[in-house]
C-alpha cells in the first residue's frame, strides 16, 4: 500500500432548534477565515440536510501541515461553536504521531480515523 499526502476530513454538526442563523454566520466566517489564510485547504464545503438540523462539512488538504494551518487560522471561531454538537468527526489519511497527539487535546471532539487502503490512483 502507497501511503497518501493528501488529508480528508467529514464532520457532522447537529444544529439546535433556533440556532439555524447562528450557525449560518458561524459557518460563512469559518470558510472565510479559510479562503483568506489557508494556503492548503483543497476543499471545504457545507452540506445541510433537507430540515437544516444537520450539516455535514467536507474537506480535504493537501498535506497534514495544511490541516494544522487551517485548525490554527480558524481557531478564534472555536469557542463561538459551544451551541453546536459534533456528531461524528472523521479524518482519513495517514496521520502522523504528532499530529494524532494534537487531536487528543482538551478541545478537540472524539475523531475516527481511517488509514488509506485502496484506490484508483
Amino acid at each position: 500500500m502507497e501511503k497518501i499526502s493528501k488529508i480528508q476530513a467529514n464532520t457532522l454538526i447537529k444544529i439546535p432548534e433556533g440556532k439555524l442563523e447562528e450557525f449560518k454566520q458561524l459557518a460563512i466566517k469559518h470558510t472565510k477565515l479559510a479562503r483568506e489564510k489557508d494556503t492548503g485547504t483543497l476543499k471545504h464545503d457545507w452540506f445541510l440536510n433537507s430540515d437544516q438540523t444537520e450539516c455535514v462539512v467536507r474537506e480535504e488538504f493537501t498535506s497534514e501541515k495544511a490541516l494544522i494551518e487551517h485548525y490554527i487560522n480558524t481557531s478564534p471561531l472555536q469557542g463561538l461553536w459551544g451551541d453546536f454538537s459534533i456528531d461524528h468527526a472523521k479524518l482519513f489519511g495517514d496521520l502522523s504521531p504528532q499530529l494524532l497527539e494534537m487531536l487528543k487535546g482538551p478541545n478537540i471532539s472524539p475523531v475516527k480515523l481511517y488509514s488509506f487502503f485502496l484506490g484508483l490512483d
